[in-house]
Protein backbone atom coordinates (compact mmCIF):
# COMPACT_ATOMS: atom_id res chain seq x y z
CA UNK A 1 0.00 0.00 0.00
CA UNK A 2 1.32 3.30 -1.32
CA UNK A 3 2.07 6.68 0.59
CA UNK A 4 -1.77 8.08 -1.28
CA UNK A 5 -3.86 5.26 -0.61
CA UNK A 6 -2.41 4.78 2.99
CA UNK A 7 -3.30 8.88 3.63
CA UNK A 8 -6.73 8.03 1.85
CA UNK A 9 -7.94 5.23 3.94
CA UNK A 10 -6.58 7.14 7.24
CA UNK A 11 -9.13 10.15 5.98
CA UNK A 12 -11.79 7.52 4.87
CA UNK A 13 -11.74 6.13 8.50
CA UNK A 14 -11.87 10.10 10.13
CA UNK A 15 -14.15 11.16 8.18
CA UNK A 16 -17.12 8.58 6.70
CA UNK A 17 -16.93 5.55 8.74
CA UNK A 18 -16.53 4.77 11.19
CA UNK A 19 -15.37 8.37 11.76
CA UNK A 20 -17.61 11.76 11.91
CA UNK A 21 -20.12 11.14 9.15
CA UNK A 22 -21.18 7.93 11.11
CA UNK A 23 -20.04 8.03 14.62
CA UNK A 24 -21.88 11.51 15.13
CA UNK A 25 -25.61 10.48 14.24
CA UNK A 26 -24.49 7.31 15.64
CA UNK A 27 -23.62 9.11 19.22
CA UNK A 28 -26.87 11.13 19.00
CA UNK A 29 -28.68 8.02 18.61
CA UNK A 30 -26.82 5.56 21.03
CA UNK A 31 -27.38 8.43 23.55
CA UNK A 32 -31.19 8.26 22.73
CA UNK A 33 -31.37 4.29 23.31
CA UNK A 34 -29.61 4.85 26.74
CA UNK A 35 -31.85 7.13 28.07
CA UNK A 36 -35.20 5.44 26.49
CA UNK A 37 -34.11 2.18 27.58
CA UNK A 38 -33.47 3.55 31.18
CA UNK A 39 -36.60 5.53 30.93
CA UNK A 40 -38.65 2.52 30.09
CA UNK A 41 -37.48 0.35 32.88
CA UNK A 42 -38.13 2.99 35.70
CA UNK A 43 -41.83 3.26 33.88
CA UNK A 44 -41.44 6.36 32.29
CA UNK A 45 -42.20 7.28 28.51
CA UNK A 46 -38.92 9.04 28.09
CA UNK A 47 -37.41 11.16 25.37
CA UNK A 48 -38.76 11.37 21.97
CA UNK A 49 -36.30 9.94 18.93
CA UNK A 50 -34.40 13.17 17.48
CA UNK A 51 -33.76 14.84 21.65
CA UNK A 52 -30.16 14.14 21.92
CA UNK A 53 -30.05 16.13 18.19
CA UNK A 54 -32.33 18.83 19.37
CA UNK A 55 -30.75 19.29 22.55
CA UNK A 56 -27.62 19.66 20.54
CA UNK A 57 -29.28 22.51 18.41
CA UNK A 58 -30.49 24.50 21.35
CA UNK A 59 -27.29 24.63 22.92
CA UNK A 60 -25.19 25.53 19.91
CA UNK A 61 -28.04 28.19 19.68
CA UNK A 62 -27.29 29.77 23.44
CA UNK A 63 -24.82 32.27 23.74
CA UNK A 64 -21.95 31.43 25.60
CA UNK A 65 -20.93 34.04 28.56
CA UNK A 66 -17.58 35.81 27.79
CA UNK A 67 -14.70 33.93 30.47
CA UNK A 68 -12.45 36.79 30.47
CA UNK A 69 -8.13 35.93 30.85
CA UNK A 70 -6.15 32.47 30.54
CA UNK A 71 -9.19 30.90 32.45
CA UNK A 72 -11.72 31.31 29.76
CA UNK A 73 -8.96 30.50 27.23
CA UNK A 74 -8.59 27.05 28.89
CA UNK A 75 -12.67 26.30 29.38
CA UNK A 76 -13.09 27.07 25.69
CA UNK A 77 -10.07 24.26 24.84
CA UNK A 78 -10.75 21.52 26.95
CA UNK A 79 -14.09 20.65 25.58
CA UNK A 80 -12.59 20.93 21.85
CA UNK A 81 -9.40 19.41 22.85
CA UNK A 82 -11.86 16.05 24.58
CA UNK A 83 -13.84 15.85 20.82
CA UNK A 84 -11.13 15.91 18.80
CA UNK A 85 -9.31 13.09 21.20
CA UNK A 86 -12.66 11.03 20.82
CA UNK A 87 -12.80 11.69 17.34
CA UNK A 88 -9.30 10.92 16.60
CA UNK A 89 -10.06 7.31 18.72
CA UNK A 90 -13.03 6.80 16.26
CA UNK A 91 -11.00 6.79 13.26
CA UNK A 92 -8.93 4.13 14.83
CA UNK A 93 -11.04 1.50 14.79
CA UNK A 94 -10.56 -1.22 11.79
CA UNK A 95 -14.58 -2.07 11.25
CA UNK A 96 -14.01 -3.10 7.55
CA UNK A 97 -12.28 -5.45 6.23
CA UNK A 98 -8.46 -4.57 4.09
CA UNK A 99 -8.79 -1.06 5.90
CA UNK A 100 -5.08 0.06 7.15
CA UNK A 101 -3.74 1.15 10.55
CA UNK A 102 0.06 0.81 11.84
CA UNK A 103 1.82 -1.45 14.57
CA UNK A 104 1.10 0.62 17.88
CA UNK A 105 -2.11 1.74 16.55
CA UNK A 106 -4.02 0.57 19.54
CA UNK A 107 -1.64 2.50 22.35
CA UNK A 108 -2.61 5.36 20.49
CA UNK A 109 -6.09 4.74 20.39
CA UNK A 110 -5.94 4.26 24.20
CA UNK A 111 -4.15 7.60 25.13
CA UNK A 112 -6.89 9.03 23.12
CA UNK A 113 -9.51 7.68 24.61
CA UNK A 114 -7.93 8.58 28.33
CA UNK A 115 -7.92 12.58 27.02
CA UNK A 116 -11.67 13.43 27.44
CA UNK A 117 -11.29 11.90 30.83
CA UNK A 118 -7.81 14.24 31.54
CA UNK A 119 -10.13 17.11 29.78
CA UNK A 120 -12.93 16.79 32.47
CA UNK A 121 -10.57 16.86 35.07
CA UNK A 122 -8.89 20.23 33.85
CA UNK A 123 -12.27 21.66 32.77
CA UNK A 124 -13.78 20.96 36.55
CA UNK A 125 -10.68 22.89 38.28
CA UNK A 126 -10.45 25.37 35.74
CA UNK A 127 -13.67 26.80 36.50
CA UNK A 128 -13.21 27.85 39.96
CA UNK A 129 -16.33 26.05 40.96
CA UNK A 130 -16.52 23.61 43.80
CA UNK A 131 -18.94 21.63 42.32
CA UNK A 132 -16.64 21.44 39.69
CA UNK A 133 -13.83 21.24 41.47
CA UNK A 134 -15.67 18.12 43.44
CA UNK A 135 -16.44 16.22 40.48
CA UNK A 136 -12.91 17.01 38.93
CA UNK A 137 -11.39 15.22 41.91
CA UNK A 138 -14.37 12.17 41.91
CA UNK A 139 -13.41 12.15 38.11
CA UNK A 140 -9.42 11.90 38.84
CA UNK A 141 -9.56 9.25 41.88
CA UNK A 142 -12.16 6.62 39.80
CA UNK A 143 -9.98 7.15 36.61
CA UNK A 144 -6.73 6.15 38.40
CA UNK A 145 -9.23 3.24 39.82
CA UNK A 146 -10.44 1.24 36.64
CA UNK A 147 -7.62 2.83 34.36
CA UNK A 148 -5.32 0.23 36.09
CA UNK A 149 -7.84 -2.89 35.02
CA UNK A 150 -8.68 -1.11 31.57
CA UNK A 151 -5.16 -1.07 30.77
CA UNK A 152 -3.90 -3.69 32.16
CA UNK A 153 -6.89 -6.26 30.73
CA UNK A 154 -6.04 -4.32 27.37
CA UNK A 155 -2.23 -4.96 27.15
CA UNK A 156 -2.85 -8.46 28.23
CA UNK A 157 -5.24 -9.22 25.04
CA UNK A 158 -2.39 -7.17 23.14
CA UNK A 159 0.56 -9.25 24.15
CA UNK A 160 -0.82 -12.49 24.64
CA UNK A 161 -1.36 -12.17 20.65
CA UNK A 162 1.77 -10.30 19.85
CA UNK A 163 0.50 -7.67 18.04
CA UNK A 164 -0.61 -3.59 19.12
CA UNK A 165 -2.08 -3.25 16.03
CA UNK A 166 -5.60 -3.15 16.10
CA UNK A 167 -6.22 -4.46 12.23
CA UNK A 168 -4.27 -7.39 12.57
CA UNK A 169 -5.75 -7.99 16.58
CA UNK A 170 -9.13 -8.01 14.89
CA UNK A 171 -8.09 -10.61 12.38
CA UNK A 172 -6.62 -13.08 14.92
CA UNK A 173 -8.65 -16.08 16.95
CA UNK A 174 -11.08 -15.71 19.81
CA UNK A 175 -8.60 -16.94 22.60
CA UNK A 176 -10.43 -17.69 26.42
CA UNK A 177 -7.71 -15.22 27.33
CA UNK A 178 -9.44 -12.95 24.98
CA UNK A 179 -12.68 -13.14 26.53
CA UNK A 180 -11.33 -12.46 29.93
CA UNK A 181 -10.09 -9.53 29.00
CA UNK A 182 -13.21 -8.40 27.36
CA UNK A 183 -15.22 -8.70 30.56
CA UNK A 184 -12.82 -6.40 32.44
CA UNK A 185 -13.43 -4.00 29.82
CA UNK A 186 -16.46 -4.05 30.13
CA UNK A 187 -17.13 -3.81 33.66
CA UNK A 188 -14.62 -0.61 33.29
CA UNK A 189 -17.08 1.62 30.66
CA UNK A 190 -19.55 2.31 32.98
CA UNK A 191 -17.44 4.29 34.81
CA UNK A 192 -15.69 5.74 31.79
CA UNK A 193 -19.08 6.72 30.35
CA UNK A 194 -20.02 8.07 33.93
CA UNK A 195 -22.89 5.45 34.30
CA UNK A 196 -24.74 4.11 37.24
CA UNK A 197 -23.27 2.89 39.67
CA UNK A 198 -20.36 5.19 38.99
CA UNK A 199 -21.76 8.26 37.92
CA UNK A 200 -19.74 10.26 40.85
CA UNK A 201 -18.13 12.92 38.50
CA UNK A 202 -21.66 14.38 37.82
CA UNK A 203 -24.17 13.16 40.26
CA UNK A 204 -26.64 16.20 39.89
CA UNK A 205 -28.58 15.20 43.39
CA UNK A 206 -25.43 16.41 44.88
CA UNK A 207 -22.88 18.15 42.89
CA UNK A 208 -25.08 19.45 39.97
CA UNK A 209 -23.23 18.93 36.65
CA UNK A 210 -19.93 18.33 38.74
CA UNK A 211 -17.00 19.56 36.51
CA UNK A 212 -19.68 20.89 33.70
CA UNK A 213 -22.15 23.11 36.13
CA UNK A 214 -20.28 26.36 34.67
CA UNK A 215 -20.74 25.47 30.97
CA UNK A 216 -23.30 26.50 28.49
CA UNK A 217 -24.36 27.12 25.20
CA UNK A 218 -21.46 25.77 22.39
CA UNK A 219 -19.26 24.34 24.68
CA UNK A 220 -21.70 22.62 26.21
CA UNK A 221 -22.97 21.04 22.84
CA UNK A 222 -19.44 20.29 22.40
CA UNK A 223 -18.92 18.33 25.34
CA UNK A 224 -22.17 16.63 24.73
CA UNK A 225 -21.10 16.07 21.31
CA UNK A 226 -17.51 14.41 22.88
CA UNK A 227 -19.39 11.94 25.42
CA UNK A 228 -21.62 10.55 22.14
CA UNK A 229 -17.94 10.18 20.51
CA UNK A 230 -16.52 8.61 23.53
CA UNK A 231 -18.94 6.18 23.74
CA UNK A 232 -18.38 4.88 20.15
CA UNK A 233 -15.17 4.79 20.51
CA UNK A 234 -15.40 2.94 23.67
CA UNK A 235 -17.76 0.78 22.82
CA UNK A 236 -16.30 0.04 19.36
CA UNK A 237 -13.40 -1.01 20.76
CA UNK A 238 -14.49 -4.06 22.77
CA UNK A 239 -16.50 -4.77 19.71
CA UNK A 240 -13.37 -4.92 17.36
CA UNK A 241 -12.71 -7.45 19.90
CA UNK A 242 -15.44 -9.09 19.83
CA UNK A 243 -16.53 -9.54 15.96
CA UNK A 244 -14.91 -12.34 13.67
CA UNK A 245 -13.27 -11.89 10.61
CA UNK A 246 -15.61 -10.79 8.10
CA UNK A 247 -14.64 -9.90 4.90
CA UNK A 248 -17.53 -8.77 3.31
CA UNK A 249 -17.77 -4.59 4.56
CA UNK A 250 -21.19 -4.21 4.22
CA UNK A 251 -21.58 -7.32 6.72
CA UNK A 252 -18.70 -6.23 8.88
CA UNK A 253 -20.34 -2.79 9.51
CA UNK A 254 -23.66 -4.21 10.40
CA UNK A 255 -22.40 -6.56 12.66
CA UNK A 256 -19.80 -4.04 14.06
CA UNK A 257 -23.24 -1.48 14.90
CA UNK A 258 -25.58 -4.58 16.02
CA UNK A 259 -22.64 -5.27 18.86
CA UNK A 260 -22.22 -1.56 19.96
CA UNK A 261 -26.04 -1.50 19.89
CA UNK A 262 -26.16 -4.51 22.25
CA UNK A 263 -23.22 -3.25 24.35
CA UNK A 264 -25.24 -0.18 24.56
CA UNK A 265 -28.58 -1.77 25.81
CA UNK A 266 -26.64 -4.15 28.20
CA UNK A 267 -24.98 -0.61 29.96
CA UNK A 268 -28.28 1.03 29.76
CA UNK A 269 -30.01 -2.05 31.75
CA UNK A 270 -26.79 -1.97 34.23
CA UNK A 271 -27.10 1.74 35.25
CA UNK A 272 -31.16 1.64 35.55
CA UNK A 273 -30.56 -1.52 37.79
CA UNK A 274 -28.13 -0.25 40.09
CA UNK A 275 -27.61 3.15 42.53
CA UNK A 276 -24.87 5.28 42.57
CA UNK A 277 -21.94 4.29 44.67
CA UNK A 278 -19.52 6.18 47.28
CA UNK A 279 -16.61 7.14 46.03
CA UNK A 280 -14.74 4.62 48.33
CA UNK A 281 -17.21 1.55 47.79
CA UNK A 282 -16.06 2.15 43.70
CA UNK A 283 -12.45 2.36 44.23
CA UNK A 284 -12.72 -0.63 46.45
CA UNK A 285 -14.85 -2.47 43.55
CA UNK A 286 -12.10 -1.80 40.83
CA UNK A 287 -9.14 -2.62 43.13
CA UNK A 288 -10.31 -6.20 44.81
CA UNK A 289 -12.67 -7.06 42.32
CA UNK A 290 -12.38 -6.09 38.76
CA UNK A 291 -8.84 -6.61 39.14
CA UNK A 292 -9.20 -9.86 39.48
CA UNK A 293 -10.17 -10.91 35.67
CA UNK A 294 -7.70 -8.31 34.39
CA UNK A 295 -5.04 -9.78 36.60
CA UNK A 296 -6.07 -13.25 35.62
CA UNK A 297 -5.46 -12.46 32.09
CA UNK A 298 -2.19 -10.54 32.48
CA UNK A 299 -0.61 -13.85 34.18
CA UNK A 300 -1.85 -16.02 31.27
CA UNK A 301 -0.54 -13.38 28.76
CA UNK A 302 2.95 -13.95 30.56
CA UNK A 303 2.48 -17.97 31.58
CA UNK A 304 1.46 -18.69 28.13
CA UNK A 305 4.37 -18.13 26.18
CA UNK A 306 6.70 -19.85 29.07
CA UNK A 307 4.68 -22.99 29.24
CA UNK A 308 4.75 -23.29 25.04
CA UNK A 309 9.01 -23.12 25.54
CA UNK A 310 8.94 -25.63 28.11
CA UNK A 311 7.12 -28.32 26.13
CA UNK A 312 8.79 -30.99 24.58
Amino acid sequence: MNLDSTLLTALARLLVFPGLLFAIPAAWFFLWVERKAVALMQGRIGPPFMQPFYDFVKLMGKETPHRPGAAGVLMRLWPLLAMASAAGAVGLLPVLPAQGGFQGDLILLLALLEVPSMCIIAAGFSSRSIFGEIGSAREAILSVSYNVVFLLAIVSIAAAQNTFSLATLATLPHTPLRWLGVVALLVCLPAKLHLNPFSLPNAEQEIYAGPMTEYVGVELAMWELSHGLEWIAATGLIATLIVPSISTWWLAALVFVGIIFGIVLLLSVVASATARLAIDSSVRFYWQCTLIFAGLAAVIAIAAPVIARLKP
